[in-house]
C-alpha cells in the first residue's frame, strides 16, 4: 500500500475521487488561503501569510495548467512553510522542470504541487491503462488533470512501470532530462541531439510533432551496446526554441551493458 503524501492525504481527507473534483481554489479556502489572479510582470505567484489566513496571487496572464501549478506550489509553501512570504518566479515552479537547478525549499513546494495536481492514487490507475507512453496519452492525461504537457509527461515517466525517459532540448542542446524509476541513473540521453534522431526536424525544422517511432539506440545514448538496442522516440515542440522528447524501450538488455 502506498504511503500518502500531505497534499495526496489532504485530497483523500475531502473526499476526492476523480481528477476533476480536484479544485485548487476550494482546496486553497479549506487550507485559509483565498485565490486571486492578477497581471504579474516578474514572477507566476506568490503568497503572503498572517497567522491561519494567507492570500495567494498567482498571474492571470498565465494558461490554467500553469495557473493551477502556481496555485499548488504556493499551497506547498503554506503548508511546509509557513509564515514566510514567498514570490515565485517561473524558474522557481517546476512545472518547466529544471528541477535541479531549484533550491530544496522550491523543490518541496514543487512535489506537492505535483502530488496535488496529480496524486497517485488517481494517476497510476489511469497510466497502466496505456500500453504505451505516446504524447497522446500525455495530452489524454494532461486534458483530465488540467496540468500541463511537461508536468504530465514528468509525472507518467516517473510513475510508468515502462523504462522511459523525458528530455527538453533547445537550440543550444539538452536543457534537462528525468528518468523513470525503471532506468539506471548512469544512463543518461546525449547532450546534443543527433542529426539522424526523429526530435532534430522538429527542433531545427519545420515539424511540430512526429509520430512514436523507433531509432536505434545509440542515436540518443554514448553508451556500450546502444547500438544493438532499439529504442522508441516520440518528440513535440513546446515554445519556438524548445522541444519535449519522450524516450522509452521495450526491450531492457540495453541496460546491463550500459554501465
Amino acid at each position: 500500500m502506498i504511503s500518502l503524501t500531505p497534499a495526496e492525504q489532504l485530497l483523500q481527507d475531502l473526499g476526492i475521487t476523480e481528477p476533476e473534483e480536484i479544485n485548487l481554489e476550494a482546496i486553497a479556502c479549506h487550507q485559509g488561503a483565498f485565490v486571486r489572479y492578477e497581471p504579474l510582470d516578474r514572477c507566476e505567484a506568490y503568497i503572503m501569510g498572517n497567522g491561519d489566513r494567507a492570500i495567494i496571487t498567482v498571474n492571470s496572464r498565465s494558461q490554467r495548467p500553469r495557473q493551477r501549478y502556481s496555485a499548488g506550489h504556493e499551497l506547498g509553501h503554506w503548508h511546509h512553510h509557513r509564515g514566510i512570504t514567498f514570490i515565485c518566479r517561473a524558474s522557481d515552479i517546476g512545472d518547466q522542470a529544471i528541477v535541479s537547478k531549484l533550491s530544496e525549499v522550491e523543490r518541496t513546494a514543487d512535489n506537492y504541487a505535483a502530488d496535488l495536481l496529480m496524486p497517485r492514487y488517481l494517476f497510476k490507475p489511469v497510466i497502466d491503462q496505456f500500453a504505451q507512453i505516446t504524447l497522446e496519452a500525455v495530452r489524454q492525461l494532461a486534458h483530465r488533470f488540467q496540468t500541463s504537457l511537461t508536468a504530465t509527461a514528468i509525472r507518467f515517466v516517473e510513475m510508468s512501470i515502462t523504462p522511459a525517459i523525458v528530455a527538453c532540448y533547445g537550440h543550444n542542446g539538452r536543457k534537462w532530462f528525468r528518468s523513470g524509476l525503471r532506468v539506471p541513473q548512469y544512463l543518461f540521453p546525449k547532450k546534443e541531439l543527433d542529426h539522424c534522431s526523429h526530435a532534430f526536424g522538429v527542433l531545427f525544422g519545420s515539424e511540430r510533432f512526429t509520430c512514436m517511432q523507433s531509432q536505434s539506440a545509440d542515436v540518443w545514448f554514448n553508451h556500450r551496446g546502444a547500438c544493438c538496442c532499439e529504442i522508441y522516440e516520440q518528440s513535440v515542440r513546446v515554445w519556438d526554441d524548445e522541444i519535449i522528447t519522450v524516450l522509452w524501450w521495450k526491450d531492457e538488455s540495453m541496460f546491463a551493458d550500459a554501465a
